[in-house]
């Protein structure tokens, strides 16, 4: 059974992940890809699994992908996030579930993601992203 601090904790965990993706998608809206990635945890163990079925290591090599598939404010265009789930996974780490949708004049993208989040030094932080 949760305490009362124990749900107001979770309830202000979910706010600053809510928080983070939402710089997340300003950042991505304004074509600055360095500034979206710093919701990510810049370590060599960041783990990304994209469509490719293959895990890609290391937030240097998620920074280059990035730049390499979204070039130019008509790849990146406006990122929006929905949120269907985010769920404590054990003491600061929490899955998030949901949708990105990206309005582009070269043609929309939408999709779902899965998403861990763990608190580092303070600071809540993508550690591994599904993101097809």
């Amino acid at each position: 059974m949760y305490s009362c601090d124990t749900l107001n904790d979770q309830k202000q965990d979910k706010a600053a992940i809510i928080s983070v993706l939402r710089a997340q998608e300003n950042a991505w809206s304004k074509n600055d890809i360095d500034g979206y990635m710093q919701g990510y945890w810049k370590s060599d163990s960041l783990k990304f699994y994209g469509s490719n079925g293959k895990i890609a290591y290391g937030w240097d090599k998620t920074l280059s992908n990035y730049k390499k598939r979204y070039p130019t404010p008509d790849h990146t265009g406006t990122l929006k996030f929905k949120v269907n789930d985010i769920t404590k996974i054990e003491n600061e780490s929490y899955y998030v579930m949901g949708e990105y949708h990206l309005t582009r004049t070269i043609g929309n993208a939408n999709g779902i993601f899965m998403i861990i989040f763990r608190k580092i030094n303070g600071e809540w932080k993508v550690v591994a992203d599904t993101t097809p």
